[in-house]
């Protein structure tokens, strides 16, 4: 009798730990699977229609080639990072269910007006969710970088399309026109169109630029971030990409308006597209000199911090 009492005053008075546990489940270090495939299976059977037109976009809009390469290329920053993804503390949160159902309804806003780019960032916005339903925001924060590169999956909205590549195009031609009167070759421009003595040159939406543009900035990210340590750097290589792609661009005009006068043959069908390609190499390379010579500026700067550092004061 004595001991059945004190075994139920004991019990009265020690707090109910698993009760505690079983309401407030504590972390974890494995990414629950089951609910990976189950919201997987779901994203994919909802967005496949968004998908399908994604895919078609990168196989058949020049601009959107490097379409092929985002998920890819985020998919192995992913798993280079794998040892800290499995040190990370994971800790679901309902709160990335909002933004799974923000997404829905985005989608389906985007469904009934048309518009492609309301679907498919609706997609990026659902698989943001998935992650902070599942991980919590340390997942994300380990996944942050990767991404950050998913949008280049998506074509710009044409109304913002429209208004980025009419100034793009009268620059090349403005730029072309100085060059080739410098080079001694006659030439009129009338706004995007280059009068030369043997053809007329237009610098339509295709020669603006923006589709070395979109592809420099996306391999900007990408060789910052795998050949440079420095997070700062990702923002000056992809801020250099701008003025590169539009240089390059205007040297290519530049160089078929040469051509033109000369080898007009050159300035067409497989001709011109290995001009492009080329041209866009030499863009690389002046990133990746760029690259170089920001790190050597740094370098120099932080040498002469440590000597003025190392100074009597």
């Amino acid at each position: 009798m004595r001991d059945g009492a004190l075994r139920r005053r004991q019990a009265m008075t020690t707090p109910p730990e698993t009760s505690d546990a079983q309401a407030a489940p504590g972390p974890q270090r494995s990414l629950p699977w089951s609910g990976w495939l189950w919201f997987s299976v779901l994203l994919v059977a909802l967005y496949a229609p968004v998908l399908a037109g994604m895919i078609r976009e990168w196989a058949t809009v020049e601009e959107m080639g490097h379409g092929f390469f985002v998920l890819p290329v985020a998919a192995y920053i992913s798993w280079r990072r794998r040892e800290e993804l499995r040190r990370t503390v994971l800790k679901p949160s309902w709160w990335g269910l909002i933004l799974v159902i923000w997404g829905f309804l985005q989608l389906v806003l985007g469904t009934a007006g048309a518009d492609f780019f309301l679907t498919r960032t609706a997609l990026l916005i659902s698989v943001v969710g998935v992650l902070w339903t599942l991980g919590g925001t340390a997942l994300l924060a380990s996944l942050a970088f990767p991404l950050l590169l998913l949008p280049f999956m998506i074509r710009i909205p044409l109304f913002i399309y429209s208004q980025i590549t009419l100034p793009l195009q009268l620059l090349a031609s403005r730029v072309a026109e100085v060059a080739l009167i410098t080079l001694g070759i006659p030439v009129l421009r009338e706004g995007n169109v280059l009068e030369l003595a043997s053809q007329r040159l237009s610098v339509v939406e295709a020669c603006s630029g923006i589709r070395s543009l979109l592809s420099l900035a996306f391999l900007a990210l990408v060789y910052a971030y795998l050949f440079d340590r420095k997070v700062w750097m990702r923002g000056v290589l992809l801020a250099a990409s701008v003025p590169i792609a539009i240089v390059a661009n205007s040297a290519r005009v530049t160089l078929t308006g040469i051509l033109s006068e000369y080898q007009p043959r050159l300035t067409q069908s497989f001709f011109h597209e290995l001009e492009g390609w080329s041209v866009f190499m030499i863009a690389l390379a002046a990133l990746i000199f760029t690259h170089r010579i920001a790190n050597a500026l740094w370098r120099l700067a932080r040498g002469r911090r440590s000597s003025d550092a190392g100074l009597p004061g």
